[in-house]
């Protein structure tokens, strides 16, 4: 069996593991240990039934020294978020697992920005790694459709089992002498790197277009956010409502219905309703909507003036505990 190296840290290196594992001599695994996760973590779990060792330092130094130990015929690369330097790659034959339709969506967060762009579809792209930032051969490409209800958990799901199905042997035809095809003429594209704090929702803009933020940053990633009150609340769950009435004097953001016996509150957008039907207010766990936004009086999303009348009650508490420190102050002067 051919000899691999898998360097996994993200939620797409359990099915790869597995895949591997039936095709090659899996001689290593690099992850980050998560103390509290321990054997709890699937890769972890995977590894130990099988036999292979995993090491936990993810530095590219350190990468370099293991490659130069363990002497592997390739290194297999299902999530990692380092730019393997020239000399690296020159050292050894590499594949990379990236789940995009190359060459649109070189790069970072590609199934995130998938979702929220409100693509048609995402990819299983495995190429080879050259020098370029995903420009290498296209060893398999297979098409996921992106559903208008799909999260971006779900498509994890589904590119999983397709990597599952299909890198240990597509990683063995390559070392047996396929080079792939070279990728499509048309422009590339390339997904920037994503933040917790780019998950603020605008309630201004569409409806579709929040909707597809919530469903791009559903589980595992930290979700789309908003506020109530200054107090910030995840939203976890969420559809844009059908054929809504038409409100006049739009406010975004405004709370215009909320339903006890079903749960949901129906927010405005920039040009529709958005339908909430679960929350979570930090730090918290998941709740109903209704449970959490109970009146049409409140408006979600950050606001100057409520800010400003916060911030000036701050300023008076402050001036308070000030002038009865000064006071506090003299008395004990006195004594």
């Amino acid at each position: 069996m051919r000899s691999v190296l898998l360097v996994g840290i993200g939620p797409t290196a359990p099915s790869a593991l597995q895949s591997l594992a039936e095709h090659c001599q899996v001689v290593g695994v690099v992850r980050r240990v998560d103390a509290h996760a321990g054997a709890a973590d699937p890769v972890i779990a995977e590894a130990q039934r099988l036999g292979v060792p995993v090491f936990a330092d993810t530095k590219i130094a350190a990468l370099r020294d293991l490659i130069q130990r363990l002497r592997p015929e390739c290194v297999v690369i299902s999530s990692f978020d380092r730019i393997l330097p020239p000399d690296l790659i020159d050292s050894c034959r590499f594949v990379n697992v990236h789940y995009a339709p190359l060459p649109r969506y070189r790069g970072r967060a590609t199934v995130n920005w998938a979702v929220i762009a409100g693509e048609p579809y995402t990819a299983i792209t495995i190429h080879v790694i050259d020098h370029g930032l995903d420009t290498g051969n296209i060893l398999f490409q297979r098409q996921v459709p992106i559903g208008r209800d799909d999260t971006v958990g779900d498509l994890y799901t589904r590119l999983n089992q397709l990597q599952r199905q299909h890198l240990g042997e597509t990683v063995t035809r390559f070392l047996d002498g396929d080079v792939g095809v070279k990728q499509g003429a048309e422009p590339p594209t390339y997904g920037c790197t994503r933040l917790p704090a780019d998950g603020e929702i605008d309630w201004s803009a569409p409806t579709e277009r929040v909707a597809a933020l919530i469903r791009g940053l559903d589980k595992p990633y930290p979700g789309a956010f908003t506020y109530l009150n200054t107090r910030r609340v995840v939203v976890w769950r969420a559809r844009a409502v059908d054929s809504p009435p038409d409100y006049q004097g739009r406010v975004p953001g405004r709370v215009v219905n909320v339903s006890r016996a079903e749960q949901y509150v129906d927010v405005l957008t920039g040009d529709g309703v958005l339908r909430i039907f679960e929350v979570e207010v930090e730090p918290g766990a998941p709740v109903a909507a209704s449970a959490v936004i109970g009146s049409v009086k409140e408006t979600l999303g950050l606001r100057p003036a409520e800010l400003l009348s916060r911030i000036e009650a701050l300023e008076r508490e402050i001036a308070w505990l000030r002038e009865q420190a000064l006071i506090s102050g003299e008395k004990h002067a006195h004594i």
